[in-house]
C-alpha cells in the first residue's frame, strides 16, 4: 500500500476499532496493523465501551459502527466528542451508504464515511487523510440524505445573513473536503486567514466543528445539493 506521505519521523496513528462483531473488528486491525505508521490501541464491541476505551487509550481515530448495542455509534460520537478535550477523529463505519444512521453520526459531529465493503486501500487512505488533515469525507449519499432535511420553504436562518463574502466562500469549500491549506491556495490569502474564517463560521452557525458546520448549511439549503 502507498504511504501517502506518512514521514518515518512521524508518531504512529494510534486507532481504536468500535463494532459488535469481532470478525470486523479483526479483519480491520489486520488490515491497519499491516501499515506502516498505523497502531491499534484498543477495541470496542458496543457503544458504552466504545467511549470507555475512547477515554482511556486517546486515540487519534476511531472507526466507528453506527449500529451496535448498549448506546451505539451516533450516541458514543456524541459523547466522546462532547467530553474529550481533543477528541479524535471518529470515522463511521458502516454497510449501506444512505443509511441514516450515518447522516446522524455526521451530524454529530464524525469527520468521515467508510463502507464496510470498501477495500484495503480506500480504509488506509481514510484513516490517514482524517488523521492528518482538517478535510472531511462527505460521499454524495450524505448529500442528498442532507437534502432531506433540508428546511424545505421555510426561511433560511439568520447565521445565513450573518455570514461575510469570504466566510460564505469557506464554508463552501469547506463542504467540498477541502483541507484549510488547500482553501489558502484556492482563494489566494494566508494559512492564517482562512483559520480565521473558519473560526468564524464555526462561531456565526453555533456549530462545534467543521463537520457540524457543514451539515448546518446543507440542512440550511446554504449549499445546492446535487
Amino acid at each position: 500500500m502507498t504511504d501517502l506521505g506518512a514521514g518515518a519521523s512521524r508518531p504512529a496513528i494510534r486507532i481504536v476499532v468500535a463494532d459488535d462483531e469481532r470478525m470486523v473488528r479483526t479483519a480491520l486491525r489486520a488490515i491497519l496493523t499491516a501499515e506502516p505508521g498505523f497502531e491499534v490501541v484498543g477495541e470496542a464491541s458496543t457503544g458504552a465501551e466504545a467511549v470507555s476505551v475512547v477515554r482511556a487509550l486517546r486515540p487519534d481515530v476511531v472507526l466507528m459502527d453506527v449500529r451496535m448495542p448498549e448506546g451505539d455509534g451516533i450516541r458514543a460520537t456524541e459523547r466522546i466528542l462532547a467530553t474529550s478535550a481533543e477528541p479524535p477523529r471518529i470515522v463511521v463505519v458502516t454497510t449501506f451508504e444512505n443509511d441514516s444512521y450515518v447522516y446522524d453520526a455526521l451530524r454529530a459531529g464524525a469527520s468521515g464515511f467508510l463502507l464496510k465493503r470498501a477495500d484495503a486501500d480506500a480504509l488506509v487512505q481514510t484513516v490517514r487523510l482524517v488523521a492528518r488533515t482538517d478535510s472531511l469525507l462527505f460521499p454524495s449519499a450524505v448529500r442528498a440524505l442532507a437534502a432531506e432535511h433540508a428546511r424545505r420553504g421555510a426561511a433560511p436562518p439568520a447565521w445565513v445573513g450573518r455570514l461575510t463574502g469570504r466566510e460564505s466562500e469557506v464554508l463552501r469549500h469547506m463542504a467540498s473536503g477541502l483541507t484549510n491549506a488547500e482553501i489558502a491556495r484556492r482563494m489566494e490569502v494566508g494559512a492564517a486567514t482562512v483559520k480565521s474564517h473558519v473560526a468564524a463560521v464555526l462561531a456565526k452557525t453555533g456549530t462545534r466543528d467543521r463537520t457540524q458546520a457543514v451539515i448546518a448549511a446543507y440542512e440550511a439549503g446554504f449549499l445546492n445539493v446535487r
